[in-house]
């Protein structure tokens, strides 16, 4: 029995076009510009929980499914699936779709680990969800 058409869930956190200085000689996008891009988005999704700075990791479980074409706009998706004391876990979702296509197609997936850290780069607590007290060092050089 033939599947329905997966959809991404959601809005996407990032969009963009690839382009010709992200691809091999062949046409094909590098993998390591698509890690860029979802890396990114995890940390945007991070970021925003943790109401912070938050660094990479951890990336687990990395599969490319479809590869991706200079042109192709890429929409990438994040949902926050574990929040720790000091860490956050990210499942994040790419997708393409072709300059002349309406269709979407899952390309890639991978869950991103993140710690929140403070102005001193250290770790600190991710704040209760709903709370909004200002969780930054006053010597974070930003």
């Amino acid at each position: 029995m033939e599947q329905p058409p997966q959809s991404p869930k959601g809005e996407p956190l990032i969009r963009t076009i690839a382009m010709p200085a992200d691809a091999n000689p062949s046409g094909d996008i590098f993998g390591g510009w698509l890690m860029a891009q979802m890396d990114l988005t995890a940390g945007n999704a991070a970021a925003r929980r943790a109401r912070g700075r938050c660094v990479t990791v951890a990336v687990d479980g990395m599969v490319f499914h479809h590869p991706v074409f200079v042109g192709d706009e890429v929409s990438l998706y994040a949902e926050i699936v574990g929040v720790g004391r000091t860490s956050l876990t990210i499942r994040v979702e790419a997708w393409r779709r072709s300059p002349i296509e309406i269709e979407t197609q899952k390309v890639t997936e991978a869950t991103f680990s993140f710690v929140a850290i403070n102005g001193n780069r250290r770790p600190r607590p991710v704040p209760q969800e709903g709370a909004y007290e200002n969780v930054e060092s006053k010597k974070d050089p930003r």
